[in-house]
């Protein structure tokens, strides 16, 4: 049965993708987000448009008396004029989460959970059960540059197999509503909620799945009961790890893997996603292959050129753990100083993450450099009662050189100033889809094909806050 479906915020990255997966099985699809009535985010509005999705401003007006389902997240408020449109006509109001359980069980889902590095492992997974024949379908929370190279969003794909990848999500606590056929959690730390509090919500996870793994390094597993198969194993381990540059070489039970990301945290996730492929019946030899055409994902750790020996790279790290994974395998690698453009995500995560977050800076002492521009908000009811400035006040306490800096513009001549051969500028942040346009005008400015009175985002020179 076809039926008119309504996805209100369908920008977001889970949203986005559920809407295709329905768009694919021939549903009439519709959408609405402010980022689209603000003028933001119009590449993706193009291509939803192009796909036969239909984007409506969100005042209610793309919901009739023809729809049958409205779709919402939790980050849309009862008080949105869809939301009201639809308890009006009477129309079903479909939380996001209750939409993607009805796929996990209509597929063998794996469901790959955890703080940190559930969009990589789970695009690890997809890519090697594509090169493998499986022709499974992802639900994911980042887009995969082999989707997007196909002219695709990237975060979603309908395979012809029975297999469907999720990135399954904690942060609303409603990953315990999914029954996978495989459930993985790679690793607990505090980011949306406290600890104590997601291991209960993935310790109920993991009664929900057929077969459930966990990455021993990365979790307590005294958390969970004796069925838990935990890696890595005495028949499963990983060695010889080489981390060079921007890339990584290690073995698994003496096959040897190669790696085209950084950093000993990127090692691990592939020791996640070779684990679970092989309890799919698929070879090390024949993972390892795989492993060798792996692309990776949007702004998990792209790099967006280097120009006069200076790298601009461009990542999705916003939580202390993914921020302090990535600064330092870059610390590692660097031959010069690390120039960190930070932007906090949200109110609530940087007033309750404050002292985390200063601290995972802690590989910028001494020659290194963080700028934060004021936080992304998104719109909303969310109280704007912390600055980046008082983030980057912390951090100069603590020893680090910090410049607040609200324009962009300035952020970019500061970059273009401070960058001598040698140094890595990394841009990092959530939500914010025109993080990676700007991490691109940094390296633009960088390499000389803008001058410094030619910023193209931003306003007047704002006043700068130092060490």
């Amino acid at each position: 049965m076809v039926k008119k479906m309504h996805f209100t915020g369908i920008a977001g990255s889970g949203m986005s993708a559920l809407s295709q997966m329905s768009f694919w099985e021939g549903n009439v699809i519709s959408g609405s987000d402010r980022d689209f009535d603000r003028g933001q985010n119009s590449a993706l509005k193009k291509k939803f448009e192009k796909m036969g999705i239909r984007i409506y401003p969100q005042t209610g007006e793309g919901i009739g008396e023809q729809t049958d389902e409205v779709v919402v997240s939790t980050a849309v408020e009862e008080t949105n004029p869809d939301i009201q449109k639809a308890k009006k006509l009477n129309i079903p109001i479909v939380h996001r989460s209750d939409f993607l359980s009805s796929y996990v069980s209509r597929f063998r889902t794996i469901a790959v959970a955890g703080t940190s590095g559930k969009s990589t492992v789970a695009a690890m997974i997809f890519e090697i059960l594509s090169s493998n024949g499986f022709s499974p379908s992802i639900i994911n929370g980042a887009e995969l540059l082999s989707l997007r190279e196909k002219g695709l969003i990237g975060n979603a794909f309908r395979g012809r197999g029975s297999i469907l990848v999720i990135e399954a999500d904690e942060s609303d606590g409603s990953i315990v509503k999914y029954r996978p056929e495989i459930g993985v959690v790679l690793n607990i730390s505090r980011d949306h909620k406290d600890v104590e509090e997601l291991e209960k919500i993935f310790a109920e996870f993991s009664r929900n799945c057929r077969k459930f793994f966990i990455n021993s390094e990365g979790v307590n597993s005294s958390d969970f009961d004796c069925k838990t198969i935990k890696f890595p194993e005495k028949e499963f381990v990983c060695g010889e790890v080489s981390l060079k540059d921007f890339s990584a070489k290690f073995e698994i039970n003496k096959v040897k893997f190669s790696l085209s990301l950084p950093g000993y945290y990127n090692v691990q996730n592939a020791l996640a996603a070779a684990r679970i492929c092989t309890e799919l019946g698929l070879s090390l030899e024949k993972i390892s292959r795989s492993f060798e055409k792996y692309k990776g994902l949007f702004r998990r750790f792209n790099i967006i050129g280097t120009a006069n020996d200076i790298t601009v790279i461009d990542d999705y790290a916003h939580n202390p753990a993914k921020i302090k994974a990535v600064l330092e395998s870059l610390w590692a690698a660097q031959k010069g100083k690390i120039i960190a453009v930070y932007q906090p995500h949200g109110y609530a995560p940087a007033r309750s993450l404050r002292r985390d977050l200063v601290n995972s800076f802690v590989f910028l002492k001494g020659n290194g450099l963080l700028i934060m521009p004021e936080i992304f908000y998104a719109g909303g009811t969310v109280v704007r009662d912390i600055s980046s400035k008082d983030l980057i006040e912390d951090a100069v306490k603590m020893g680090i050189k910090g410049f607040f800096l609200p324009f962009r513009k300035d952020i970019i001549n500061l970059c273009a100033l401070r960058a001598k051969k040698g140094d890595i500028v990394i841009v990092m942040g959530a939500r914010d889809n025109s993080l990676s346009d700007f991490a691109r005008e940094i390296f633009e400015r960088i390499s000389g094909k803008v001058h410094a009175s030619e910023g193209k985002t931003g306003a007047p020179r704002a006043k700068q806050k130092s060490s």
